[in-house]
């Protein structure tokens, strides 16, 4: 792994200034160190809840610390013998991204994604559900929002939701179809297995539990840096 890292340094290290008095966090393209890793980053798009490109995305790429970047491969590589593979949504997220998610939740108005991402949630009930918060473990760089997918088609396997469906169904627990069930149950035991630690109320999420920067959070945009 170290040999991985070593090759990621020098051609995928992203070194991104995060001002004041926090060190700088290295980053490093997730899908440069996680082979065949599949990407669809959903907040630099209008595929999301909040329905437009997020504060901070400037660019659609998975960057995560390299302890969770190398976690990730060990995962991918767990996979492999039964023929699947991850797929990312969200990686490390700036912390302007965070108060622009706070904005956009305390604004009734704006409902664009109701029908698809919260249909029997209040809007004014995301905060104390635990679906939007202040603060995010992905300022960290060590969370990951993502999927099981089939290898070679990157067909993404049924979870019995959809990701970012804020609802109950979505975490554990949730009466959900015998299938769905299994998958949720074969991403986790994978993520646990390289080191990562669930979150009880989106299956698609996970944080590195030596993560580097705990307590801390950093607010560079997700852009891409030449090498």
């Amino acid at each position: 792994m170290k040999t991985r890292l070593r090759h990621a340094a020098s051609g995928a290290l992203l070194l991104l200034a995060a001002g004041g008095a926090r060190a700088e966090p290295v980053l490093v393209d997730a899908a440069r160190v996680v082979p065949g890793l599949v990407t669809e980053i959903r907040y630099a798009g209008s595929h999301n809840f909040v329905g437009r490109p997020i504060d901070g995305y400037e660019a659609p790429l998975c960057l995560l610390t390299p302890r969770a970047a190398a976690a990730l491969a060990r995962v991918q590589a767990a996979l492999a013998p039964d023929g699947l593979g991850l797929k990312v949504f969200d990686c490390y997220r700036p912390r302007r991204a965070v108060a622009d998610f706070v904005r956009w939740a305390r604004d009734p108005a704006a409902l664009a994604g109701k029908a698809e991402f919260y249909p029997d949630i209040d809007k004014s009930d995301l905060f104390r559900l635990g679906y939007i918060a202040e603060r995010s473990g992905h300022s960290r760089g060590s969370t990951v929002d993502l999927i099981l997918v089939e290898r070679g088609t990157g067909r993404e396997r049924s979870m019995g939701t959809p990701f970012d469906l804020f609802d109950p169904r979505s975490g554990e627990g949730a009466e959900i179809p015998m299938e769905a069930r299994a998958n949720r149950a074969r991403l986790r035991g994978a993520m646990i297995g390289a080191g990562f630690a669930p979150y009880p109320t989106e299956w698609w999420h996970f944080t590195l539990r030596d993560e580097p920067h705990r307590g801390q959070g950093f607010d560079v945009p997700v852009r891409a840096v030449e090498p």
